[in-house]
């Protein structure tokens, strides 16, 4: 079984190339013009052992939004397919993984049903860098992959002061969470409904 994707999506705001291998070993391209968000893109697929590529050139001199919010999308469909009818896969997850003083518990369950619980209150400040990065968009990144995949997903911040720490841990530990869900562990649909 090859669990693999390819997303194309093109709007007014965001053009945007994404290859994806579920069974890779971590190998990661990525430029989306935030230095920071291709930094937790490449931890996220380094830790979920994804192999991944994105390309995406978006507006930018408007506002990140956009170019996160959209990859969010690409990247949950590409999710969605790779999966497929998730026959075999161990479906549920869950994890806490720190950095230095922050901490993150992740729970995942590949449902079917899209739900994002996030409870992560990071200090507040942008994190430096060319163009500066909002942290509060990462809830935007999580909420569009959430929808487009279908997976449940909570990111519960456990504790944590630095929020590049806070951030980070939390891309990790979703990592995590995804490379054990989605092992393949037999053959057989894991819901009593008999599709996911």
């Amino acid at each position: 079984m090859t669990r693999q994707a390819i997303r194309q999506r093109k709007t007014k705001e965001t053009d945007i190339a994404l290859t994806l291998d579920i069974d890779g070993t971590g190998l990661v391209e990525v430029e989306t013009g935030l230095p920071f968000f291709d930094h937790m893109l490449a931890q996220l697929a380094k830790h979920a052992r994804f192999d991944l590529t994105v390309r995406c050139e978006g507006d930018l001199e408007i506002d990140s939004h956009h170019t996160v919010e959209d990859v969010g999308i690409a990247l949950g469909e590409a999710l969605r397919e790779a999966l497929g009818s998730k026959a075999g896969v161990k479906r549920f997850s869950s994890i806490s993984v720190p950095l230095d003083e922050a901490a993150v518990e992740v729970i995942l369950d590949l449902s079917g049903r899209p739900f994002l619980l996030y409870d992560v209150m990071p200090p507040g400040e942008k994190i430096l860098g060319d163009p500066p990065f909002d942290p509060q968009l990462c809830e935007e990144f999580w909420r569009a992959l959430v929808m487009a995949s279908g997976v449940t997903l909570h990111i519960i911040m456990l504790r944590g002061r630095n929020t590049h720490h806070i951030i980070e841990a939390s891309f990790k530990a979703v990592a995590r969470a995804f490379n054990d869900a989605a092992k393949l562990v037999d053959d057989v649909v894991p819901s009593t409904k008999g599709i996911l």
